[in-house]
């Protein structure tokens, strides 16, 4: 009798549930082992597996989808429940699928899929297919019934997370029929935190935001309520956003802003979702990364469970990369050079001299903004945003000699290989939605922003290198990516890879430091053609480079969102107390007074008058924060005694070495930009271009209630300079309406400083009144030459005191730069500025 050898194994047979196990005995393995650093961390994640939060950690490239699927087909066969393993987008879902074909599991695409639902087959989906209010898996108070589940995999966690703010927040367009209802309900209250911002949003200036006071939108919730239920089907956002938000609606921030009526909870109520909530398991699949602050406040996650992560055993599985930051090579250096640089490299001409002699390679470039891609435009061959980006990933895997460029996508595209030889990041994204806008502008400065802008850098530059055998140079280009390899407090917040690599690189670049381009083309070249010297002492230095046992949770974010989870449930009092003691124990004024704010809106529910108390302590910490009920009168800015003895101190405070110095002011002036998207930046380096020259400088629009200027410098005791900075205007004439407004703001100076004389300033693109207004008397404007012009001399008298040890502390020698450059006082707006012309 012939053998039968189908029925081999028809016996009582124990499922594997070990995942290096189930890979061992997958019959056709795409590889023959696991990775080393795979294994371990599948092994460590079998250990614990019971915790309802484990979050693993792997550099990029370092297999983490193989790792994922491999859990959740564990998951499955352990008989804990179903499995679903979810993406930040379709592309990255796709990703998955693809690479689970490979290994032969099985998968689903649609949760009413069969297969997943008896358990035989792991769901691959986006983020928003579980994360939104019509979700169904079920959503509390939904039609559909909550579906239980084993395990959830969140792949890319952090770049998910912004969906999750996004799927959490109720967005009403200028257009909707409830937006001009919502701006008449709270007119008054908007107007008194700032006439100039409701000027602003009443003619959709871009940026203009205003947060509803927390007492007026808590106190009229019910108007709010009525006014928008009768909505909650009108559009596709409303009807998939309504139904997260709606039970918690009292204890929204509400941010009326030109574009539309933005409405946010303190922290997702992520519980609306009893699948993701109450999951066996939920795993997060992160970069290195050292803040996992955000996956507590979006997603509830257990902050005790996170703080000790998953990991392999050497975090030498990081790809070669070499990192320069040109500006901190060489301040002079030219942006434009750089660009030229780039798509000489795609072209195969690392010489430089117009002649390919070396193989063409892919560059990609990674920018924030569409007005940022537009400088690319004249060397790249294609510019692509998250629709095309599929497309365009697969054309860069397959051809050489391309100048790519990916507008706002730092994390979430996998370049490997000769995919990308030459990344390059030029910025790094400034907050869209109005909320964020307010945040960033009150925590200008704050080490809570940096450390959020190092992550996205660290994100950003992993895009290039996808496994250890993979290679990449990175540029950062200007001074904000500059000071992020250059200044200590910013180098200690990347993972400890890529500090190792950013080390190696440093020792290179000092070889060429205060050298041109083509030290820099040198540089490359030695990297891409892979010198065995370079080669060798990469891998020797990062082959001892361990992760990070602890990742960093922020007691503030805790707090946030505890706070949150007990005010959702009627007990605010607790709420409010919550923060006591995360804002005494933090240094950061201004991170104080924010806070001071949260807790301000949770005192409210239980005692109002004692929340105006709390929000004016939180005003003197914080000038950005709401303004109470009650008046409070802001300090009178005054005149420093001699403006290079004001200068030397402000500097030597800030600046402890000539680099830190050169680039903290380039990264100020790049600020002051032309662009819609980028004033209130332009508005907190105004302010602080003010004080390096010596100039008492102040935002008495952000601390009175927009009855000020966006800056006031104090010049002398007589005279002040009362700015409107109009660096989002695109006119070819200055309106009657920012007239008007500068005219307001030199009668409120007059009110305020009756003893001194303003002098009427206004940073415009053109220095022509519009016939139907009236320029101030003395009225000058700051155009874009001008602009250029006193850019360029600021930067020429930093360099001049950075050119020698501690001249920036010595007031002879500030005050002999200030007069040459004709940055005084006296000289400063008669050269850098042009009289207002009417037509």
């Amino acid at each position: 009798m012939p053998l039968d050898l189908s029925r081999l194994g028809k016996g009582d047979r124990a499922p594997l549930i070990r995942p290096r196990d189930i890979f061992n005995g997958l019959p056709n393995r795409p590889f023959p082992y696991l990775r080393q650093e795979q294994g371990e961390v599948l092994e460590s994640w079998f250990d614990i597996r019971e915790n309802h939060d484990i979050v693993i950690k792997q550099n990029t490239g370092g297999g983490k989808t193989v790792v994922g699927l491999l859990i959740a087909q564990s998951t499955l066969n352990e008989g804990i429940g179903k499995a679903v393993y979810l993406t930040p987008d379709n592309y990255l879902a796709s990703q998955a699928r693809a690479e689970a074909q490979r290994l032969g599991l099985a998968t689903a695409s649609d949760p009413d899929d069969m297969e997943f639902r008896a358990e035989r087959a792991i769901l691959i989906t986006t983020f928003h297919t579980l994360i939104n209010g019509l979700s169904r898996f079920g959503v509390i108070g939904g039609s559909h019934p909550p579906m239980d589940l084993g395990t959830v995999i969140v792949d890319d966690a952090h770049a998910a997370l912004a969906a999750t703010e996004a799927q959490f927040t109720l967005n009403i367009t200028r257009g909707h029929a409830a937006y001009q209802p919502l701006l008449d309900m709270f007119e008054g209250d908007l107007r008194r935190q700032s006439a100039k911002a409701w000027a602003d949003i009443s003619t959709a200036e871009y940026t203009a935001a205003i947060r509803v006071p927390f007492w007026a939108w808590a106190d009229r919730a019910q108007d709010v309520m009525e006014l928008l239920h009768p909505h909650r089907e009108s559009d596709k956002h409303f009807r998939f956003t309504w139904p997260l938000i709606a039970d918690v609606l009292p204890l929204c921030a509400a941010t009326a802003t030109s574009q539309g009526f933005e409405i946010r909870p303190p922290c997702p109520p992520i519980h609306m979702i009893p699948s993701f909530a109450k999951a066996r398991r939920r795993v997060y699949l992160t970069a290195t990364l050292a803040d996992d602050s955000v996956l507590v406040t979006s997603l509830d996650a257990d902050p005790e469970l996170l703080v000790k992560p998953v990991t392999p055993g050497s975090a030498a599985d990081l790809g070669d990369r070499l990192i320069l930051s040109p500006l901190a090579l060489n301040s002079n250096l030219d942006a434009g050079a750089i660009r030229w640089l780039a798509r000489q490299f795609a072209n195969g001409d690392r010489n430089g001299d117009g002649v390919p002699d070396s193989q063409p390679i892919n560059v990609v470039v990674i920018v924030p903004s569409g007005p940022a891609a537009e400088l690319w435009k004249p060397f790249a061959d294609d510019v692509l945003r998250v629709n095309d980006l599929a497309a365009g990933v697969e054309t860069l895997k397959a051809t050489s000699g391309r100048l790519v460029v990916l507008i706002n996508k730092y994390d979430g595209v996998d370049l490997p290989g000769d995919a990308c030889r030459l990344l390059i990041l030029d910025g790094v994204p400034t907050p869209m939605s109005g909320a964020d806008r307010r945040e960033a502008d009150a925590l200008t400065g704050s080490p809570t922003v940096t450390a959020r802008e190092i992550q996205r850098i660290e994100q950003g530059m992993g895009r290039g290198v996808r496994d250890r055998d993979d290679h990449c140079a990175v540029l950062l280009l200007g001074a904000n990516l500059a000071r992020a390899t250059t200044e200590p407090h910013r180098l200690s917040m990347f993972s400890n890879a890529t500090q190792t690599q950013l080390g190696l690189s440093q020792e290179l670049a000092l070889q060429i430091k205060g050298e041109g381009i083509n030290s820099i083309r040198e540089a490359l070249s030695v990297f891409l053609s892979r010198d065995p010297a370079w080669v060798e002492e990469s891998r020797r230095r990062t082959a001892t480079v361990r992760y990070a046992e602890y990742t960093r949770i922020r007691p503030e974010a805790v707090a946030s969102r505890q706070a949150f989870d007990m005010a959702v449930v009627g007990q605010t009092s607790k709420a409010a107390e919550r923060f006591v003691q995360v804002i005494n124990q933090t240094d950061d004024e201004a991170l104080r007074g924010w806070l001071t704010e949260q807790r301000a809106g949770y005192v409210h529910f239980t005692d109002s008058h004692q929340a105006q108390l709390v929000l004016a302590n939180a005003a003197e910490l914080n000038h950005a924060v709401l303004r109470p009920a009650a008046d409070i009168a802001p300090a009178k800015a005054k005149a420093g005694a001699v403006q290079a003895r004001e200068a030397v101190a402000f500097l030597t405070a800030t600046y402890d070495n000539p680099t830190q110095l050169v680039l903290g002011v380039k990264a100020m002036l790049e600020d002051v930009a032309w662009d819609e998207e980028r004033t209130n930046q332009a508005e907190a380096a105004w302010q602080q271009l003010g004080r390096h020259l010596g100039f008492a400088s102040s935002r008495p629009d952000k601390e009175s209630g927009g009855e000020g200027p966006d800056n006031l410098w104090i010049l002398s005791p007589t005279r002040h300079a009362v700015t409107e900075l109009k660096t989002g205007c695109t006119t070819n004439a200055i309106s009657k309406h920012d007239l008007d407004q500068l005219g307001g703001s030199v009668r409120w100076d007059r009110r305020e400083y009756p003893e001194a004389s303003p002098l009427p300033v206004m940073l415009h693109p053109s220095n022509i009144c519009d016939s139907l207004g009236t320029p101030e008397p003395g009225m000058v404007v700051i155009t874009p030459d001008k602009l250029d012009a006193l850019k360029a001399a600021v930067t020429k008298y930093t360099v001049a005191l950075a050119d020698g040890l501690g001249l920036w502390h010595d007031e002879a020698t500030v005050a002999t730069h200030l007069v040459a450059n004709r940055l005084n006082g006296n000289q400063l707006f008669n050269t850098y500025a042009t009289p207002a012309r009417k037509v």
